[in-house]
């Protein structure tokens, strides 16, 4: 039976899921064009972009925390202010050691987030209404680009590529903080089970990979994370060396779409299952990389464009299903754990070994010249389509429909 929801619920869960998500897109999006400018060296560039990535190690153990110890809401706040701290002083830095220092600790406090707003926002509303929730997220991240636009043309100051992100990141981290005391309490459910070291790192969740389809799923989840971090990480630089200057704003275009993606979540998981609509997702990966290929080096707006659209599939159906089928598998007393293991695998382990793999990709498929670096973008988005036609594969062969997808 769905539960029902009050109105005061939604609004301060939608809340949390706009702030949290908008902190993060002001800044991250456009990181990539950031580094280039500064010149980091591509080892350097793949360490600061795997941030996120080291950050998630710590997912199940701040799931943890918000299982057994602490409010999720008390825990999201202190996390949030910590962020905004790190965001400013990145803002400030000009040293690329420290930028990856505060970037790397700001992550290992935002990354968790992510988990504890979906078992927060699931807590409190069903597999149904939590997509309402949800696309709040993404229209902060639009809101992300619109703030970009707004910079550049309103105030005439340039934003993309440049320090100034940081700075209005740490503002919306503040600000995000202050609003998550009006979530609704959200105490820890595993309060009174046992606790071993084990559960104390926060991976009791491991449990769930006795179930062998769940372990399957998961590896592919990890894998697909390879060719979606190459645009994750990577598409603000592409955007860049081909002359776009409203990097951020071109990317968001791809969430305007994905509000009526999340939307249509729930009606697509009751017509043709959450297996299919995962499918669907995948399919979708795979149309980006080939769109983008076409695209090749001049980035053919038309080709790129189409690249952006699918990202509200991508993410929608493929992401959110993922969320809801760990939320299905997993109990009551591990639903915050089992949400930070799988952002731990697919951004600590996934992301992370995509960064250095998708890092060495582009640098095997470009070269320095006079006027810059010369980049070969159509065969490194063909190798992404590749890579992401294997997960289809895989999928459809090895994740089977069971009673949960």
């Amino acid at each position: 039976m769905d539960k029902v929801v009050s109105r005061q619920v939604l609004v301060s869960l939608s809340i949390m899921m706009f702030f949290q998500y908008m902190m993060f897109a002001v800044w991250w999006v456009p990181l990539a064009a950031y580094l280039a400018n500064l010149e980091v060296s591509r080892t350097m560039t793949a360490l600061i972009l795997s941030s996120i990535a080291f950050g998630s190690v710590v997912s199940p153990l701040v799931g943890n925390l918000a299982d057994k110890f602490v409010r999720a809401q008390h825990l999201l706040a202190v996390s949030n202010i910590a962020i905004g701290i790190m965001l400013l002083v990145a803002g400030i830095t000009q040293d690329t050691t420290v930028l990856f220092v505060v970037l790397l600790i700001a992550m290992l406090f935002y990354t968790p987030t992510w988990a504890i707003t979906t078992a927060v926002a699931l807590r409190h509303t069903s597999h149904d209404v939590f997509p309402r929730v949800r696309v709040f997220g993404t229209i902060g991240w639009i809101f992300a680009g619109v703030f970009s636009l707004g910079a550049i043309h309103l105030f005439q100051i340039e934003f993309d590529g440049t320090h100034l992100p940081f700075f209005i990141g740490a503002i919306l981290s503040f600000v995000s903080a202050v609003s998550n005391f009006f979530l609704p309490d959200t105490p820890p459910l595993g309060r009174d089970n046992k606790t071993s070291f084990f559960d104390l790192l926060g991976f009791r969740s491991l449990s769930l990979l006795k179930d062998r389809n769940y372990a399957v799923f998961l590896l592919l989840f990890v894998l697909a994370m390879i060719p979606f971090g190459m645009y994750w990480s990577y598409f603000s630089e592409y955007l860049m060396s081909s002359g776009y200057r409203l990097i951020t704003v071109t990317m968001s275009l791809g969430q305007v779409l994905e509000i009526f993606i999340i939307l249509s979540v729930p009606f697509s998981i009751k017509k043709i299952g959450l297996r299919n609509t995962m499918l669907i997702g995948i399919v979708a990966l795979i149309v980006r990389f080939l769109a983008l290929h076409l695209a090749g080096n001049e980035a053919s707006i038309s080709f790129v464009l189409l690249g952006v659209a699918v990202h509200g599939l991508i993410f929608g159906y493929y992401h959110i299903g993922a969320q809801i089928y760990t939320d299905k598998i997993a109990p009551a007393h591990l639903k915050s754990q089992a949400q930070g293991l799988i952002f731990f695998a697919t951004f600590a382990v996934g992301l992370l070994s995509g960064n250095f793999i998708n890092g060495w990709i582009i640098g095997a498929f470009s070269e320095p010249t006079p006027t810059g670096m010369l980049y070969q973008w159509d065969a490194i988005w063909g190798i992404s389509a590749l890579m992401s036609l294997a997960i289809l594969i895989g999928f459809l062969l090895f994740f089977k429909k069971d009673k949960f997808s």
